[in-house]
């Protein structure tokens, strides 16, 4: 079976979860014998598919953060990368974004993966991001749909109307690798409930700080580390300020996974208060270092976590706040979710995510 992924999510993404899937679930299908895996990505910025060679047959040329090339660059992908694809006769193409004005190659039947429905869910939280331009078309357009979470596939289908005999639902995986004892992180020893990604919106930064605000057991004991997002705006900044927080106990650190790992390894808690994720690896990251999770019973997050976090309620700051310090103040509880976390682990790897990808594929081939 020759398969091949195209080149759009690695224009889009130096670092980010939708390229890190397909080039983990590209190097797992190739290990595969049945599987011929190929990446065509003639110009892209992405830095796993930098890291991306044999068994993947990777067409693909790094061009860096170049000013003002991405839309240079897109136009001559989507020329040059069709070609190639085309020219190779692929059985499958696997489309990893959402371009619709991409031509169907004759020879290959079409799969597209659905990340999530938060543009269409969630339009009020949405001002100023970028819209999944063609996304309806080019869902229409595929020969069948992967879903990344059963969540997903409800929203898809309420939403789109799609044919639910035409969508599977494939959990992803996830992959930290140990954390190296040599690595200092440079912060204050005080104890610090950990946040990881961008912080606007429906992510729902502004309801963690009104909880951590609001509880004078957390001011007192702990700080909250942010990692990746950017440095803290003015306005958070402000934000932090009016809400009578104590300066620098908010704190923004970038860095690689290697910080990342080290940041699960020593946190307190782990908080994704997020109210809406197609899927959510972080919290599954978090478990894989024994770090007690706290999130929102809403869209994906009961079905990936399971019973291995705390639960607040959306919107509800208080509660929020509630599962924060019952985590903390409880160390059965404590101790059951780690439990619970290292169970629920199991269930959810790369490996896997390309077993089932792989079988989806024969599906629709027959």
């Amino acid at each position: 079976m020759k398969i091949v992924f195209d080149h759009q999510i690695f224009l889009l993404q130096r670092y980010g979860g939708i390229s890190r899937y397909f080039c983990e679930l590209a190097t797992q299908l190739a290990k595969n014998q049945e599987c011929k895996v190929g990446i065509v990505a003639p110009l892209h910025i992405n830095e796993y598919l930098r890291e991306s060679g044999p068994p993947v047959n990777v067409i693909a040329g790094y061009i860096g953060n170049v000013p003002k090339t991405r839309r240079i660059a897109a136009v001559a992908n989507r020329r040059l990368a069709e070609f190639l694809i085309s020219s190779d006769s692929p059985d499958i193409v696997h489309r990893t974004y959402y371009d619709s004005s991409l031509p169907k190659v004759k020879s290959a039947r079409t799969v597209i993966t659905v990340y999530d429905m938060i543009h269409e869910r969630l339009q009020p939280f949405m001002e100023g991001a970028e819209d999944a331009v063609g996304k309806r078309a080019a869902v229409a357009a595929a020969d069948h749909v992967i879903c990344i979470s059963e969540s997903t596939r409800r929203d898809l289908v309420e939403i789109f109307g799609i044919d639910q005999s035409k969508i599977s639902v494939v959990y992803l995986g996830f992959d930290l690798m140990p954390v190296s004892d040599e690595l200092t992180l440079g912060i204050s020893t005080r104890a610090y409930i950990l946040y990881v990604g961008q912080r606007w919106g429906y992510k729902n930064f502004d309801g963690l700080l009104s909880a951590y605000a609001s509880s004078p057991r957390l001011r007192e004991n702990f700080d909250v580390i942010c990692f990746g997002g950017g440095p803290l705006s003015g306005k958070e900044k402000s934000d932090i300020a009016k809400l009578g927080i104590r300066e620098h106990a908010v704190r923004q650190i970038g860095g690689s996974d290697g910080v990342l790992r080290k940041l699960y390894q020593q946190a307190a808690i782990f908080v994704y208060p997020s109210l809406y994720e197609g899927f959510g690896i972080p919290p599954l990251e978090a478990m894989s270092f024994d770090c007690p999770v706290v999130c929102c019973a809403v869209s994906s997050m009961p079905e990936v976590v399971g019973n291995a976090a705390s639960f607040f309620e959306a919107g509800n700051n208080d509660s929020l706040r509630a599962a924060i310090e019952r985590v903390l103040d409880d160390s059965t509880l404590r101790l059951n979710l780690i439990k619970q976390g290292r169970a629920r682990l199991k269930l959810f790897s790369w490996q896997r995510c390309a077993m089932e990808t792989f079988k989806i594929y024969q599906r629709v081939l027959t």
